[in-house]
């Protein structure tokens, strides 16, 4: 038996006729699957018994022999081995094909090697292998020769006729010279033309239909050609690579041109490779074709009595059935046009076979309905979801589960919520352990059905089992190390995981469907590793650029700014404290409002705050400096920043902390907003009348040939580039005041770009190309875009979405490669 461990390499090279036949259990003929009626596999067919190996478990087809006890008896009745049922995993078949055909990826792979191999084009021999053109396959110099001379023989009593015409028919010397020149002329250009065309007949030449049968009238002796794989395949039997090596070797010492030179080159080396490894270039072609175990190409019964196929069967039942009719043809002498039709359907049936998508505008379709391609070997290996990807290089992990994520706000940093059935499943082995050492179970298999029946006893087993202990959260794309972290589960109710928010940054989360992988460490090292270097709360920083990555956004930062924003005329202002604490009772008791300006005693100076501001600063350390300024979302990276650097102890907490006065206070601020808060600015008119009379301005110096095009169209791109950028500075002054302000100051959400957007104008977009179009969209989206402007706009939009995804395909494609480079380094 081979084991992986015994292998030291791999090679994939060609296979031969009589390999392919070694590899066989028996011939398939016929293009049948399952009876309808027995449900049992058909003699002969894509799924027979006799080839393939038994579907029963040491059982024949007949029921002669069933049982163990006669493994390895061949049935004198059926003709079934019996033996394990797994054979149909192993065994392959074959299909002896009437004509040979050639393996799609050698022809029609880049560079074709077929191709090179003929010295010729992708095309010609795309030609020739369907029957379109004819190929040279043998040159009888001898008879080349003899009609040469024959040629020039004809041309000199042609010359000499021509000029005992010419003195017969013309007495006058000039005369008789010009007409005689004439002649000789046209004899020369036909002697010439019928020189080049018999020199050009050499081996390997491809020629069209017309041009065979035209040449084949003429010279029939001198040239054999034929059309087909057969013929190609008859070429190459022929072939002798030494011979051929040497050829090349001896012209290359010739000087020849670039080009030249480096196809033959292209031929040398593989015509060396082919000798090296063996391999005979026929084996390109295709006489007998292997038949895929059936348990690899399954077919299942559905509910419904109708069955579910592998595409393949489909592809194999194509091959099998024009093969036969080939066959048929081929006995009763059918006329030529026929059997070369039947030829190439059976080549276009094997290329569908072997790689569907390759085959340029003739795929073949389910015939199921819908235009869906059917999946060929090729596909089975290839891509994301094939052989080597989905299943040699793919990991399927045990104890491991996935789920949606929701928030959860009331989560410390280093927790997560996990689902209780979910929990249940991963901690299985742990929980069946505590059960058996509380002697509520005696053996594995009662705890087993305990934990199926899911009574209080297991889940206070499962409430002890799951403290201390963590588990991993991963979400895809994987880019960098902080996407997968170490998490305390919490076990809620519900189906989904719960998060933290400010982990959210590191994995690049949002909670509009996403999903998350868990993972569960099994040994105490994994458990111990997770929690020194995976634990969510020793991942605060950003590996790239050091800067803090666990830090409030979006509605905590808003709740936070809200809550430090220091408001004019607010209930209380101006009045003066003793200290913090006073303060505080001033507004618990309604005294003051929390945003309005006081002044409070900090080390014997007097300084200008608001009860806002010592709340926020209550969840700081005491012995942090007093922060007495917005904290919009740069103030609060900065102060996470140094909270980091100085108090890495405590930071957790404090994170915490300010994550749920965020979220408090952004609650109990109850910011929203309308259309009435954007507010479009009264200069706006203005500013587009005057833009508009500048552009006229503009066009009229290009319609009096003072300007050029290209002159024109950036005049006219700068000044709707003026207007905007007046725009931009006059949109916040109208909303200076409002929760749209409050919201984009924060850096919460958004920027200025978007109300100008929303309030002011569009401005100008850019199309696919990159080019800025000249006609700006002067509609704000308040206002709602003119017909015109909305074209205009979805250039970028979809361009946008477009690059988007080619994007992220190309730069995951590089991080493959990169890792796959990689393999051995790390």
């Amino acid at each position: 038996m081979m084991f992986v461990s015994n292998l030291e390499s791999i090679k994939l090279r060609l296979a031969s006729t009589e390999e392919i036949l070694d590899w066989s259990y028996g011939e398939v003929t016929k293009p049948e699957t399952i009876n309808y009626r027995t449900q049992r596999p058909e003699k002969d067919g894509l799924f027979c018994e006799a080839i393939f190996g038994p579907t029963k478990d040491y059982e024949c087809y007949c029921g002669k022999y069933k049982k163990v006890r006669y493994r390895g008896v061949v049935c004198d009745k059926c003709g079934v081995e019996v033996t394990k049922a797994s054979v149909r995993r192993e065994r392959m078949g074959h299909i002896k094909l009437a004509s040979p055909v050639s393996h799609i990826w050698f022809l029609k792979g880049v560079p074709t090697r077929i191709g090179i191999v003929l010295d010729i084009s992708l095309q010609k021999v795309e030609e020739v292998i369907y029957f379109i053109s004819y190929i040279i396959i043998d040159v009888n110099e001898e008879a080349k020769q003899e009609i040469l001379e024959e040629i020039e023989d004809e041309y000199k009593t042609r010359v000499k006729a021509a000029k005992n015409e010419v003195k017969r028919i013309e007495k006058n010397e000039k005369k008789q010279e010009k007409l005689l020149k004439e002649k000789l002329d046209e004899l020369k250009d036909a002697f010439k033309k019928a020189k080049d065309e018999l020199a050009s007949l050499t081996l390997f030449k491809v020629l069209s239909e017309n041009e065979y049968h035209r040449l084949a009238l003429k010279y029939g002796e001198v040239f054999e050609a034929g059309t087909g794989a057969e013929t190609v395949k008859d070429l190459f039997e022929k072939m002798d690579l030494d011979q051929e090596i040497k050829v090349i070797e001896e012209d290359l010492k010739v000087k020849k041109s670039v080009s030249d030179q480096k196809s033959m080159l292209r031929r040398l080396k593989l015509l060396k490779s082919l000798r090296k490894s063996g391999v005979r270039p026929e084996w390109m072609f295709l006489d007998v074709l292997p038949v895929l175990p059936p348990d690899l190409r399954p077919m299942v019964q559905l509910d419904g009595g109708r069955y579910a196929s592998s595409d393949l069967n489909d592809l194999y039942r194509r091959v099998i059935n024009r093969n036969n009719r080939l066959k048929y043809l081929l006995e009763i002498n059918a006329p030529d046009v026929i059997v070369r039709n039947e030829k190439r359907m059976l080549q276009e049936a094997v290329d569908a076979l072997i790689d569907n998508k390759m085959r340029k505008g003739t795929t073949t379709q389910a015939s199921t309905g819908g235009r869906r391609l059917l999946k060929s070997l090729a596909d089975m290996l290839s891509g994301k979801q094939g052989r080597f990807r989905q299943n040699l290089l793919g990991k399927r992990v045990d104890y491991s589960g996935r789920s949606v994520i929701v928030v959860g706000p009331k989560l410390k940093l280093s927790e997560c919520g996990i689902p209780k059935k979910m929990a249940l499943e991963l901690f299985k082995p742990f929980v069946i352990k505590k059960l058996l050492e509380k002697e509520l179970a005696y053996n594995v298999k009662t705890a087993s059905r305990l934990i199926e029946d899911e009574g209080d006893e297991v889940w206070a087993s499962l409430e002890e089992v799951v403290k201390e202990k963590l588990v991993l959260l991963n979400r895809a794309p994987t880019l960098h190390r902080l996407g997968i972290q170490a998490f305390y589960p919490i076990l809620i109710e519900g189906e989904a995981i719960q998060l933290h928010p400010l982990v959210c940054t590191a994995f690049n989360a949002d909670f509009d469907g996403d999903q998350m992988a868990i993972h569960l460490p099994l040994s105490k090292n994994a458990q111990e590793e997770s929690k020194q270097r995976m634990l969510s709360s020793k991942n605060l920083l950003k590996p790239a650029t050091g800067d803090p990555i666990a830090i409030p956004t979006k509605d905590m930062v808003l709740g936070c700014y809200w809550l430090t924003k220091v408001i004019k005329k607010g209930k209380g202002e101006g009045k003066i404290f003793k200290d913090r604490k006073e303060a505080l009772l001033a507004y618990n008791l309604g005294i003051i409002d929390i945003r309005a300006k006081i002044k409070i005693d900090k080390e014997g100076k007097l300084i200008e705050t608001s009860a806002g501001r010592i709340i926020f600063n209550e969840t700081l350390p005491e012995d942090f400096p007093y922060q007495n300024e917005i904290m919009n979302s740069k103030n609060i990276k900065k102060v996470i920043g140094k909270l980091i650097e100085d108090y890495n102890d405590g930071i957790v907490e404090i994170l915490d902390n300010i994550k749920k006065l965020g979220f408090e206070w952004c609650t109990r601020s109850g910011i929203t907003w309308g259309m009435v808060d954007l507010v479009t600015p009264k200069e706006k008119p203005g500013l587009i009348k005057e833009a508009e009379k500048k552009i006229k301005e503009v066009e009229g110096y290009y319609e009096e040939g003072l300007l050029s095009k290209d002159e024109k169209k950036t005049q006219v791109i700068e000044i709707w580039k003026n207007v905007k950028t007046e725009i931009e500075k006059l949109v916040p002054k109208y909303i200076s005041e409002g929760p749209v302000y409050d919201i984009v100051d924060s850096g919460s959400r958004g920027s200025w770009s978007q109300p100008v957007q929303m309030a002011g104008m569009k401005g100008l977009v850019a199309n696919p190309a990159g080019e800025i179009i000249e006609l700006a969209i002067k509609d704000s989206y308040k206002e709602g875009l003119s017909v015109l402007g909305y074209f205009s706009s979805t250039h970028g939009a979809r361009k946008g979405t477009a690059d988007t995804a080619l994007r992220t395909s190309m730069s995951g494609y590089l991080t493959r490669r990169l890792v796959d480079v990689a393999h051995d380094v790390i």
